[in-house]
C-alpha cells in the first residue's frame, strides 16, 4: 500500500495531466517540463524524418524547426503521409511544419526554406540554437559537414536512414549525462543492515505483530541471525546463510502471517544497496567530477557534492532515497515508517544541496543554477547515475581499431553490418556521382557502387568485401522509401530522442540497424 496521488494544483494542471497523462507515467512531470523546454530541428523532409518528429510533437515537444530546400513532388506523396497534393511544388518544409503542427496545437513549428548545404555554407552557426538536430538520407559530404559542425557545438545529432527495406539511426552525442537511468531491477535500498538512528529507534521500539510491516519482521530476525553468527556479519550474503535466516523467520510464524511470508521472500533483495557501485566509483573519479569549472554543467556539480556527502559525512554510504516498496501492514504502521523513510531522505539531499551551493559560490555562479527538488532527485537516483561519452560520425569514415571486430575471416561478422557499410556506400555515391544509385541505370550502377563500397572498406582499413547481392539490394531500391519501415525507424528514433531530452533512460550507444525482410536488428558501437 502506498499514499494517495496528491490532488492536482490548478485546473490547468489538471487539463495538460490529461492529455499527457500515459507518457507522464514514463518520464513524470519533470521529464514532461524538459519536453516541452525543448526545440529541435529536422533537416530534410522525408518519410522517416517526418515519423520522427510526429513521435516528439504528439508528446508535446517545446519547438521544432523544420529546414529543406526543395518543393514537393508527386513521389513525395506515396510515401510521406505528411505531404499531400494540396502542396504539390510547394515547399517541402512549409507542408511538414504546418500538417505536424495539426498534430498538437500546444507545440510551436517553424520552417526555413533552404537545403542544409546552404545553411552551413552561409549560416554555419544557425544549428546551435536547438537542444538536438535530426537528420535523415543525406549525402555523404552533407552528412559529414553537419555532423562536425554540431560536434563543435555540442549539439546532440539523432541521424535516420531509410531505403527499401532497411533502415538505421545512428546517435552522435559528445557527453550524455543519466539522471534517471530505470533499470528493469531496482533494487530498494532498506538499510537494514546498517540502520540510520530514526530508523533503529523505530525498529527497535515497535513490537512485531501481524500487522506491522515486513520490514519490521525481517529486522528482529536479522538480530536473531547475526546473534547466531557471532562473527559480526551484519548480513546474510550466501545461500546458505539466507536459507538460515528465512528458516528463523518461519519457525516463529504462527499462522498464516502475510508479512511474515513478504519478510521470507524479501531476504533475497533487502540487503547490500546503499553502497557506491562500480560504474559511479567511475563517475567520482572523472576529470569533471574532480576539477569544476564556471562552465560545468549541473550534472557534475552535483556529483562533487554528491561525492562529498557519501566520502566525508555518509560512512561510505549513498544518500537514502526514502522509497519504500508496497507491504502488506495496518495503514498507520506503513505510513508512519515511510515518512520515516522519507525525512531521512530529505535531511541527505539537503546536506548534498547546501554543499551545491558552497560550490556555486565558490564558482561565482548564481544561486538559483541548481534548485532543491533537482538535487533530491539527483540524490534519490544516484546509484544508477550513468555517463555516456559518444564519438563522432565522421571517426567511422577513418581508420580505427573500434571497426576491426567487426570482419572476421574477411568478411563482415553480421549481415546487418554488411548493410550499414552499404548504406554508407550509397551515400558516397550520392555525393560522387550526383545521383541515386538504380534510379535509372541498375545494372551500371551495381558495377560503380560495388567499386565505391571496395574502396571506402579499404581506405578504412578493412580486409573486406559487401556481397554483389546487398549492393544488387541498395540499386534495387532506387532511392525510394517505404512507410512503413520509415514509420518504425521514425518511431524508434523518437524514443531515444526523448532519453537524450529528459535525461531518462539509457539511449543506444551507438549505431541501430534494421532489417525488415528478416525482422532483424542490431546494436554496434561505432
Amino acid at each position: 500500500m502506498s499514499s494517495p496521488a496528491p490532488a492536482p494544483k490548478s485546473p490547468e494542471l489538471s487539463d495538460k495531466s490529461k492529455k499527457y497523462d500515459r507518457q507522464i507515467r514514463l518520464w513524470g512531470e519533470h521529464g514532461q517540463t524538459l519536453l516541452e523546454a525543448a526545440t529541435i530541428c529536422l533537416v530534410n523532409v522525408t518519410a522517416v524524418g517526418c515519423e520522427t518528429a510526429k513521435g516528439l510533437v504528439l508528446p508535446g515537444i517545446g519547438g521544432f524547426t523544420v529546414t529543406d530546400g526543395s518543393s514537393v513532388k508527386e513521389e513525395d506523396l506515396g510515401n510521406n503521409f505528411f505531404l499531400d497534393a494540396s502542396y504539390l511544388g510547394k515547399s517541402k518544409a512549409l507542408a511538414c511544419m504546418q500538417l505536424l503542427q495539426e498534430l498538437n496545437p500546444d507545440v510551436n513549428g517553424d520552417y526555413v526554406d533552404e537545403s542544409v548545404d546552404y545553411i552551413l555554407s552561409n549560416r554555419p552557426n544557425f544549428f546551435e540554437s536547438f537542444d538536438l538536430v535530426i537528420a535523415s538520407n543525406l549525402n555523404e559530404r552533407s552528412l559529414l559537414q553537419l555532423a562536425n559542425r554540431l560536434w563543435e557545438s555540442n549539439v546532440p545529432l539523432v541521424y535516420c536512414r531509410s531505403l527499401g527495406m532497411l533502415g538505421s539511426i545512428r546517435l552522435q552525442l559528445k557527453e550524455h549525462c543519466i539522471v534517471e537511468a530505470h533499470p528493469d531491477n531496482r533494487q530498494f535500498d532498506l538499510r537494514l543492515e546498517h540502520p540510520f538512528d530514526a530508523l533503529r529507534e523505530h525498529l527497535e521500539s515497535t513490537e512485531v505483530t501481524s500487522k506491522v510491516p515486513w520490514l519490521l519482521v525481517l529486522y528482529k530476525y536479522l538480530k536473531l541471525w547475526q546473534k547466531e553468527q557471532g562473527d559480526g556479519k551484519q548480513a546474510p550474503s550466501t545461500y546458505k546463510e539466507k536459507t538460515t535466516l528465512r528458516e528463523l523467520i518461519r519457525a516463529a510464524m504462527q499462522t498464516d502471517e502475510e508479512n511474515y511470508e513478504e519478510a521470507i521472500k524479501a531476504v533475497n533483495t533487502a540487503f547490500g544497496a546503499g553502497m557506491v557501485p562500480k560504474a559511479l566509483k567511475a563517475i567520482f573519479e572523472d576529470d569533471a567530477c574532480e576539477q569544476l569549472h564556471k562552465k560545468s554543467d549541473a550534472f557534475w556539480i552535483m556529483t562533487k557534492a554528491l561525492k562529498h556527502f557519501v566520502v566525508e559525512e555518509n560512512k561510505g554510504y549513498l544518500p537514502l532515497p526514502g522509497v519504500l516498496p508496497d507491504m502488506t501492514a495496518n495503514t498507520d504502521a506503513y505510513i508512519t515508517l515511510q515518512q520515516i523513510y522519507r525525512q531521512q531522505a530529505l535531511q541527505d539531499a539537503d546536506q548534498v544541496y547546501h554543499k551545491c551551493q558552497e560550490y556555486l559560490k565558490q564558482m561565482s555562479l548564481p544561486a538559483d543554477s541548481i534548485d532543491e527538488r533537482t538535487v533530491r532527485l539527483f540524490c534519490r537516483e544516484s546509484a544508477g547515475l550513468a555517463v555516456l561519452r559518444g564519438t563522432r560520425i565522421a571517426d567511422e569514415y577513418e581508420k580505427s581499431c573500434r571497426l576491426q571486430p567487426l570482419v572476421e575471416d574477411n568478411e563482415l561478422q553480421d549481415p546487418l553490418t554488411a548493410y550499414n557499410f552499404a548504406l554508407r556506400a550509397y551515400e558516397r555515391f550520392l555525393s560522387e556521382c550526383g545521383s541515386i544509385p538504380g534510379e535509372c541505370a541498375v545494372e551500371q550502377d551495381i558495377g560503380r557502387l560495388k567499386s565505391i563500397a571496395s574502396k571506402m572498406l579499404t581506405d578504412l582499413g578493412l580486409q573486406a568485401s559487401i556481397s554483389d547481392d546487398v549492393l544488387h539490394e541498395i540499386c534495387r531500391y532506387g532511392g525510394a522509401e517505404l512507410h512503413a519501415v520509415s514509420a518504425f525507424i521514425g518511431g524508434c528514433a523518437a524514443q531515444e530522442v526523448i532519453k537524450i531530452i529528459t535525461t531518462q533512460y539509457k539511449p543506444i550507444d551507438n549505431t541501430f540497424i534494421y532489417n525488415a525482410i528478416s525482422t532483424e536488428s542490431v546494436t554496434l558501437k561505432l
